[in-house]
């Protein structure tokens, strides 16, 4: 299976009873597993989970805590990128050139990388030194 097959399967288990947005997204590890993750949303907004988090957290739940490719889908107009916090997340299990593809459930992609997605990520390297 693909990993945006995989993310278009995940999508259809997405509890999204208030937006109908739903969203899968799919991970790779180093050990070449795929991680899967649909949005959670509820009722008070701010609490919901985002594919991309449910997918990085089904990674490091099996004990890796690398991934190497990204996919991403949902049933809108382009290809949705992930949000602000999720972005920062993929940067903290990924490298800058780890591939992403942003799909849409009618077939059209978009491919782009960690590091184009969030430009002058904040990373670990910037707490070197603190107190």
């Amino acid at each position: 299976m693909s990993l945006l097959d995989a993310a278009r399967e995940v999508r259809d288990a997405a509890y999204a009873p208030y937006s109908r947005f739903k969203v899968g997204a799919a991970v790779r590890g180093t050990s070449g597993r795929i991680y899967r993750g649909c949005n959670v949303e509820n009722v008070a907004y701010p609490e919901g989970t985002c594919a991309e988090a449910g997918a990085i957290a089904a990674m490091v739940a099996a004990g890796e805590t690398e991934l190497t490719e990204v996919a991403v889908i949902a049933a809108s107009p382009s290809p949705v990128p992930p949000c602000g916090g999720c972005r920062q997340k993929l940067a903290e299990f990924g490298r800058g050139d780890t591939p992403v593809t942003l799909a849409t459930t009618d077939g059209a992609t978009l491919h782009t990388t960690i590091g184009e997605l969030l430009p002058g990520r904040f990373d670990a390297g910037h707490m070197d030194g603190a107190e």
